[in-house]
């Protein structure tokens, strides 16, 4: 659990700095998301999420 709120709290952390440095990026990016259609973004979030998955899988295995 504890490694659960860590991994979080970097998360927070790396969004916080991306969207502080680069605003009209993130605003440009929001505006295409709305635009997006749901069918890619869910693949899109499945894939990310597995890859996560493996990531902390990798990095704790090994």
């Amino acid at each position: 659990m504890k490694d659960l709120f860590a991994a979080l709290g970097l998360m927070l952390a790396i969004e916080g700095l991306c969207l502080a440095a680069f605003p009209g990026a993130w605003r440009r990016a929001m505006r295409a998301v709305l635009h997006a259609p749901e069918t890619p973004m869910r693949l899109a979030g499945l894939a990310v999420g597995a890859l996560g998955v493996l990531l902390v899988f990798f990095v704790r295995a090994f």
